[in-house]
């Protein structure tokens, strides 16, 4: 088996708007091995999330293939996607994406109960309370602020212990405080269980824990860096 546990060859994506077709990735070619902290930085419009969801098989790139675990997801089936997405990967939207009718409680634990597992609920709660949300628990999307959104947005990607979380902006509607429960959470996760990390990221404080940052510009890789220059 490969040592890299995802691979992007030559991927592209494009969209059509007002009969325009906008180039948003031209050629993208990545390797991320098992364990590795990845962050990608941009400005707006670099194509930041779109690469999130083509990696993360949320989404189908136009040409090239992505690889995850040596198996290509590019042309699997809803049916065969859906259990990949659900067990193997965590995704963090930015704008949260929480079912308005479930509690914070049920938002975490839906994951797992797709799953069948038993354990949903303890495994709910205990993110809950390691994001010192446990008190909110009972509380629905619209009775959250969006920083509570967010941390609760987190627990759900995290409650299947996914090897790969996928995250768009995470710390982007937190304080500072805040912001820092949640990369401490994702670090230990990474730390306990071995998780790759994919974050797209305006945040410093984030790239100051990257083991590489990928720069992107009008949809290509301008650079990669092994850490943040002094």
């Amino acid at each position: 088996m490969s040592t890299n546990e995802l691979e992007a060859q030559k991927i592209s994506k494009s969209y059509t708007i007002d009969d325009r077709q906008i180039k948003v990735l031209d050629d993208i070619s990545l390797l991320v091995s098992k364990g590795e902290v990845v962050v990608i930085e941009g400005k707006s419009g670099s194509g930041k999330s779109t690469l999130l969801s083509l990696l993360s098989g949320l989404d189908r790139p136009d040409s090239g293939k992505v690889i995850v675990n040596d198996r290509d997801i590019t042309h699997l089936s809803e049916d065969e996607l859906a259990p990949y997405r659900n067990r193997t990967i965590g995704y963090v939207f930015q704008s949260f994406h929480l079912v308005p009718s479930l509690t914070a409680l049920e938002n975490i634990m839906f994951p797992a109960e797709l799953n069948n597992d038993p354990e949903a609920m303890e495994k709910a709660e205990g993110l809950l309370n390691r994001v010192e949300l446990i008190d909110r628990k009972n509380n629905f999307p619209h009775q959250l602020s969006g920083g509570e959104k967010q941390r609760v947005a987190i627990c759900r990607a995290l409650v299947n212990s996914p090897q790969i979380v996928f995250a768009d902006e995470p710390t982007g509607n937190l304080d500072s405080a805040n912001g820092e429960i949640i990369l401490n959470l994702l670090l230990e996760l990474r730390s306990e269980l071995d998780t790759t990390l994919l974050l797209a990221t305006h945040s410093r404080e984030i790239s100051n824990l990257a083991d590489r940052i990928v720069l992107l510009a009008d949809g290509r890789i301008e650079s990669y860096t092994d850490k943040v220059p002094e």
